[in-house]
């Protein structure tokens, strides 16, 4: 069987390296990056990429958390040996016996998902970057690419309910939408998560919003908090903001408040 065509490229200004399908399945860049630098850890901890693609946002965590330990959750098993082959790279080598991957569905439920290697009450850190488009706003020829970009009704639910039953008390959710996902996140975190923080991802002072970054507790009972946005770049210039450019190469954490 021919391998699709692929490249090879660098993250965290080459600190780390991510093979990727090009032409065909999704190919990550800033939102997996944003989505990484949502993970804090002052002491060993266990992190879950669910729905991880090739692995960007969890190698990111791994690349710049050295007490995390990263496991990357996949259905697709052409995406899943991209992340296997990525994690054999020279380029690697210092995280890559912290990651692991694992061949599963999100949407598994209860005996089937343990028995799928996802048991519950394990994970201090579940980060997720989940399908963003509706399934009828887009059609593509290329199946990966669908599978990756388009969204199933009840998503959100399904994926924030795997992750209350994986993660243990008192743990972090962490994920990047479409702002007009806002409603579905903060229902579907329900009794699941509480201390919901908020912050817009706008591409310039003064504009809408094209992403959210969402981070919750389990069993919090904190109110939701919207924080102030967060602005890629100044007025006139394709360059990111000092603390954009942090968070997307590795440099820094985005807290929680």
């Amino acid at each position: 069987m021919t391998r699709m065509s692929e490249t090879v490229d660098a993250f965290h200004r080459g600190r780390f390296h991510l093979i990727q399908p090009l032409g065909q399945g999704h190919r990550s860049g800033m939102d997996a990056m944003l989505l990484a630098s949502l993970v804090s850890c002052s002491r060993p901890c266990r992190v879950v990429d669910l729905g991880a693609g090739a692995g960007a946002a969890g190698m990111a965590v791994a690349s710049r958390i050295e007490e995390a330990e990263v496991l990357l959750v996949e259905r697709s098993p052409i995406m899943a040996d991209f992340a296997r082959r990525s994690l054999a790279l020279p380029e690697n080598a210092r995280f890559a016996a912290r990651v692991s991957v694992l061949e599963a569905d999100v949407a598994l439920n209860g005996k089937a998902r343990a028995a799928a290697g996802l048991a519950n009450d394990v994970f201090d850190h579940v980060i997720m970057n989940p399908p963003f488009n509706d399934a009828a706003d887009r059609r593509t020829p290329d199946r990966l690419k669908e599978e990756a970009h388009a969204m199933s009704d009840d998503l959100f639910e399904t994926w924030i309910k795997t992750a209350g039953a994986i993660m243990k008390p008192s743990g972090q959710l962490s994920l990047i939408a479409r702002p007009e996902s806002i409603a579905e996140i903060i229902a579907a975190c329900g009794r699941r998560f509480g201390g919901i923080e908020i912050t817009p991802l706008l591409p310039r002072a003064g504009e809408n919003a094209v992403r959210i970054l969402v981070t919750a507790i389990k069993q919090s009972r904190k109110r939701l908090a919207l924080r102030a946005p967060l602005v890629m770049h100044g007025e006139a210039t394709h360059r990111f903001s000092p603390e954009v450019d942090d968070l997307n190469n590795g440099r820094a954490a985005y807290h929680r408040r």
